[in-house]
């Protein structure tokens, strides 16, 4: 019966106005039980605001995860610190402003989503994998969890991946803008993909006008970035959840061109 599922649509690092508009334009009219995005890009491409965040929340947006961008607008910070809905990394410092995890509840039905960030390549944070034993030691029990780990390096990824198999429903990948192919269900129930991808524009370099970014490779200089426009798509996954087991059934990859 389908009341005994639980549908999860997860959409990757949401680049600038275009990436925004895309998300909402297709999650308005997409159907599941939570909506999750990446966020921590939203602003220009760089960072994440209050006003841009409560749009994505009005949207029908149940929630944002984010990662190491998240700080760079601050006025970020104080909002972060009264709605949950809106997440930073879990294994950051004690003392750090914000929230590592919210508790989703719609027309009777919870998720866990937490945020992790990885340290390959990455900033020196608390081991992403000892901090996500501490969050499922206290977490609710008999609530799916799903995990955005926002990491560089695909082999911390999955390790991440079998670490958490069987402990949570789902571990989805997020930072390196460049959806992956390899989603799964792991031996023991968790699904998994390396990288959700990009929602924004394809003409670019992981959502940035290509131009600077070639002018920068070439000639080493600094250059002012800019978020590209046109062949906008939304790319992520749809996740099935039995609620009987809080095991994955299906992972399924998204990529829908946009407008």
């Amino acid at each position: 019966m389908q009341n005994d599922l639980l549908t999860v649509l997860f959409i990757g690092d949401v680049i600038g106005k275009p990436g925004r508009e895309a998300a909402v334009r297709f999650l308005k009219a997409a159907n599941a039980d939570f909506k999750i995005v990446n966020g921590e890009n939203i602003a220009g491409g760089l960072g994440i605001t209050p006003g841009l965040a409560d749009e994505l929340l009005a949207a029908g947006i149940d929630a944002i995860t984010t990662g190491n961008h998240v700080w760079k607008k601050k006025e970020i910070i104080p909002y972060l610190m009264g709605e949950q809905r809106v997440i930073r990394p879990l294994n950051y410092p004690e003392g750090t402003p914000g929230f590592g995890f919210t508790l989703l509840t719609k027309n009777g039905k919870q998720l866990y989503v937490a945020n992790i960030e990885g340290r390959t390549f990455m900033n020196p944070l608390l081991c992403p994998f000892r901090s996500m034993e501490e969050f499922l030691a206290s977490k609710k029990e008999g609530i799916p969890v799903i995990v955005d780990f926002h990491a560089e390096a695909t082999s911390e990824k999955i390790a991440m991946g079998w670490f958490l198999d069987g402990k949570v429903a789902s571990v989805v990948g997020t930072h390196t803008h460049v959806q992956t192919a390899d989603e799964r269900i792991l031996p023991l129930g968790t699904g998994y993909i390396t990288d959700l991808g990009m929602t924004g524009p394809a003409d670019s370099v992981i959502g940035m006008d290509k131009e600077a970014i070639l002018e920068r490779f070439l000639t080493q200089l600094p250059q002012k970035y800019e978020v590209a426009r046109g062949n906008i798509e939304v790319q992520g996954v749809r996740i099935t959840i039995d609620r009987a087991t809080n095991q994955c059934l299906r992972i399924e990859r998204l990529k829908e061109k946009v407008g």
